[in-house]
């Protein structure tokens, strides 16, 4: 494929940006990096997803051009080279809600309803054909990351996922599992971005949804509100979850319920992946966000619709305790995938 700085620099000369400053400006768990271009006052985004990676570039471009459809903020494209995994596209700013929110926290509720009522107009809408669409048996299955990786670096043994699955798969059966809506997956604050130029919910800007599937209400609803990266009030998230709820005509208490089993699932889930960017990936980092997780986990098991996955993961996982969170940093980059 060649060198990855020879091939974009080929790319923006191609599309008149190779005479455009060019700074970093951000990277994630996958191998897509961001840059920033700057020429004579006007600013765009490079997109750097090496192909055979995990990202398809063609998925990002298919579902922005969904997104801008049905009238929200997912930037526009300006050039791209599938073939090299390049994507020229506006930029949206740095008002990332997680910025804004460090030096205005009074506006938490605000922008969390906004980003709710951008759901709400997302399900609202048909999905585009040909999105992945997974069982509640999958789902319970992609959750055992946390025995297979978490539970793993912890104790240094994999424990059996059968009884796990059988009772996350249940609990999913029986209140997360009705007809599916459009999911962006990796829908929080390092992901949206305050847009106070425009109106209604193109005022809030899309990034990050090349794994958009279809999937249960709830679940960008929860990715929101219980977010690895930081602390949404406990109030605020209340509120979001009824308003929702009340918007999209759900009963209250069965939503709940939802939510809580769609937030084991995704707690569980993010365990195994932080853990397993440490031993694999070697990217420690990512265990400081674990005890956060671990709590948002425990909130969701207390749920009664999950007594019977808690008393199945309390004897698997341990608490991450500084003396666990060590056990497995200890053993950072030392494992195959």
């Amino acid at each position: 494929m060649g060198d990855r700085k020879t091939l974009s620099r080929a790319f923006l000369a191609a599309h008149g940006w190779d005479e455009a400053d060019r700074c970093f400006l951000a990277g994630d768990a996958s191998d897509r990096s961001y840059d920033r271009l700057t020429r004579a006052g006007e600013t765009a985004v490079l997109m750097d997803a090496p192909p055979g990676t995990g990202d398809d570039p063609a998925t990002f471009v298919a579902i922005a051009l969904h997104l801008r459809g049905i009238g929200l903020s997912a930037p526009r494209l300006l050039a791209q080279d599938l073939e090299h995994g390049f994507l020229l596209i506006e930029d949206l700013g740095d008002a990332l809600f997680a910025r804004v929110l460090e030096t205005a926290p009074e506006r938490e509720a605000a922008l969390y309803r906004a980003a709710a009522d951008v759901l709400a107009h997302l399900h609202a809408h048909p999905a585009p054909d040909g999105l992945p669409d997974l069982t509640a048996e999958d789902w319970a299955k992609a959750a055992a990351f946390a025995l297979d990786w978490y539970a793993f670096g912890a104790t240094g043994h994999r424990p059996e996922t059968a009884g796990f699955v059988a009772a996350l798969t249940e609990a999913l059966l029986r209140h997360a599992d009705g007809p599916r809506v459009m999911i962006l997956r990796d829908y929080h604050a390092e992901n949206l971005l305050d847009l106070p130029g425009r109106q209604g919910v193109a005022a809030v800007g899309l990034l990050d949804f090349q794994l958009a599937q279809m999937g249960q209400p709830g679940y960008d609803l929860v990715s929101l509100l219980q977010d690895a990266r930081r602390d949404v009030s406990a109030d605020v998230a209340s509120r979001i979850t009824a308003h929702f709820a009340g918007t999209t005509g759900r009963d209250l208490a069965a939503f709940q319920a939802s939510c809580a089993v769609l937030g084991a699932q995704r707690s569980l889930r993010i365990l195994g992946i932080f853990a397993r960017l440490c031993l694999v990936g070697g990217k420690p980092g990512y265990l400081r966000m674990i005890p956060r997780v671990w709590a948002q986990l425990q909130d969701s098991l207390a749920h009664p619709a999950l007594s019977e996955l808690l008393a199945v993961c309390a004897p698997l996982l341990p608490a991450p305790t500084p003396a666990i969170l060590q056990t497995i940093g200890d053993k950072c980059a030392t494992l195959s995938p």
